[in-house]
């Protein structure tokens, strides 16, 4: 762990990289903060709960999510690659270096492990239908857009279900297959 960040950002990479490789649930306030070489009261200094780690790490993923995607976003030059872009951005986040490799979404494992109601939950939802909504606004700038609602409907399952069975699989394959049918279903268009 890089010593000079902040205690709260190193409780943060450090609670990112083991909830993913391990699971929320399976990994202990004593794991964190002995990868993010802090006190345990630090932890308690910067978060209220484990919970609200729990809540600030998904929201973190998010984050992560959205700078993948913008950077795509810029390099498209079409309305009908910034919808290839939101593949582009999962196909990146599947080939990011992972501990134990690439396990799925994050947010979906995440969401996995709490009840529903939850913070965390509502916050994977958010994440999932922000999502849903920027497929929408590419649609919507090249059909009508109630048919832009539901074709980014459709995308959304495509690519949920890729990276399900990427985050099974280990790899991105399943995603890159998911934006060649995304990209056939523009092309019929």
């Amino acid at each position: 762990m890089v010593r000079g960040r902040p205690a709260r950002d190193r409780l943060l990479r450090a609670a990112a990289d083991l909830f993913y490789a391990d699971g929320m649930a399976a990994t202990g306030i004593d794991s964190i903060t002995e990868r993010a070489g802090v006190a345990r009261k630090s932890l308690y200094n910067n978060f209220a709960s484990k919970d609200e780690l729990v809540l600030a790490y998904i929201w973190g993923r998010h984050q992560e999510w959205l700078e993948l995607f913008e950077v795509r976003a810029r390099e498209a030059q079409s309305a009908r690659e910034r919808v290839l872009a939101v593949f582009d951005a999962y196909i990146d986040h599947a080939n990011a270096a992972y501990v134990h490799g690439f396990r799925g979404c994050g947010l979906l494992n995440a969401a996995a492990e709490l009840p529903v109601g939850t913070p965390g939950r509502m916050a994977v939802r958010e994440h999932k239908e922000q999502v849903e909504s920027i497929l929408a606004s590419e649609l919507a700038e090249v059909i009508e857009a109630g048919h832009a609602a539901s074709l980014a409907e459709q995308l959304a399952f495509v690519l949920e279900g890729a990276v399900a069975r990427a985050g099974l699989e280990g790899s991105a394959e399943r995603l890159i297959h998911a934006r060649a049918i995304a990209a056939s279903l523009l092309d019929a268009m």
